[in-house]
């Protein structure tokens, strides 16, 4: 069978709706069906008609979203779970809308911290080219009819101008043809994913960026299975790909064989190398007293709250660094195009 594709936000979007039916007194199978008639989006709108229609059937609410593997993950379904057994479905689904929501606010702000900067760079790049391809060759057959020899850098901007007309479109093809197959490689290829992720987390600047927020997210998600009574070894089962890097999902294997062999979990946690002190040590103590559900999700907001304090700090500084370096790069093209004229007119 064929599904319609939906988001991430629409399926957020469903678990909070049926969160508050639930809640108001509506039967699962009644909350499912009036969401599948209200629901304005055509995959929504389908998804939640296969589910009412496979729980009136017979089956639990858990087994009906298996059915939806793409939709809802291992630790979505785990959850829900939980709750059906406990009696506490819209608690949990509450639960799992605010984890979502909270996930998606953070993916959201590193992409608003990464735009700018990308775009600006990207602009600044194509005028520079533009300048190079159009502007300068203007320039050089006025210097022709000088007949003098020009200064290093009028010379070195002419060199640059030749190189960008005669090999940037085929370097821009290359480059293009190269980002698209990198990015099916990775996508599709998960030993290319694991080794961009490892590379990613090793880079000097946004390395740790990227340590945080996966830690964060793989906080979360534990703390949120074992507050709602998820036994660890389970829990650890259901984290194969919450926190968006492959290093971190299979870390995963590495800590539970770990604690297979009677290691704690912070032991196995430092073993591993790729988590954050800052996470182990408190997870350490947490362990001793039994309060290791509320400390990591303290953890987990503590790393969030760094995350979002650092990229408000990068997007401080992002902005004046790059009209500096892009006034600089202008301003010394234009003073290399323009010396040869003050040359000349020292010289008359």
């Amino acid at each position: 069978m064929i599904f319609k594709k939906t988001s991430a936000r629409e399926v957020t979007a469903l678990t909070r709706q049926m969160a508050s039916l639930l809640s108001a007194g509506l039967p699962l199978v009644q909350a499912l069906e009036l969401l599948s008639r209200t629901s304005s989006r055509g995959a929504l709108s389908s998804v939640a008609g296969g589910l009412a229609r496979r729980v009136s059937s017979g089956e639990r609410f858990a087994q009906a979203l298996s059915a939806y593997p793409s939709q809802f993950d291992r630790l979505y379904r785990e959850l829900t779970m939980i709750g059906e057994a406990s009696g506490t479905l819209a608690h949990v689904l509450a639960r799992l809308a605010e984890h979502r929501e909270r996930a998606a606010a953070q993916r959201a702000k590193l992409r608003a911290a990464l735009a700018y900067p990308c775009a600006v760079l990207l602009l600044s790049a194509a005028v520079t080219a533009a300048l190079l391809a159009l502007v300068v060759p203007t320039f050089e057959h006025v210097f022709d009819s000088f007949g003098a020899a020009l200064p290093a850098p009028t010379r070195a901007v002419m060199a640059s101008s030749n190189a960008v007309r005669r090999w940037g479109p085929l370097c821009l093809a290359v480059c293009g043809a190269s980002a698209l197959a990198g990015a099916r490689l990775v996508r599709h290829v998960p030993a290319c994913r694991a080794a961009r992720d490892r590379l990613l987390l090793a880079a000097p600047v946004i390395g740790p960026l990227a340590r945080a927020v996966a830690a964060a997210r793989w906080s979360r998600s534990l703390g949120t299975l074992l507050a709602a009574g998820t036994p660890l070894a389970d829990a650890l089962n259901a984290l194969s790909h919450v926190t968006g890097n492959a290093a971190f999902d299979a870390a995963n294997f590495h800590i539970q064989a770990r604690l297979r062999r009677g290691q704690r979990l912070a032991q196995a946690l430092r073993a591993i190398g790729c988590f954050p002190e800052a996470l182990v040590e408190p997870l350490a103590v947490a362990e001793e007293t039994g309060t290791l559900d509320t400390m990591l999700l303290d953890c987990a907001a503590l790393a969030e709250r760094e995350v979002d304090e650092k990229l408000a700090l990068a997007s401080a500084c992002a902005e004046p660094l790059i009209v500096i370096v892009l006034g600089l790069a202008v301003g010394a093209l234009v003073v290399a195009l323009y010396l040869p004229v003050i040359e000349l007119g020292n010289v008359v």
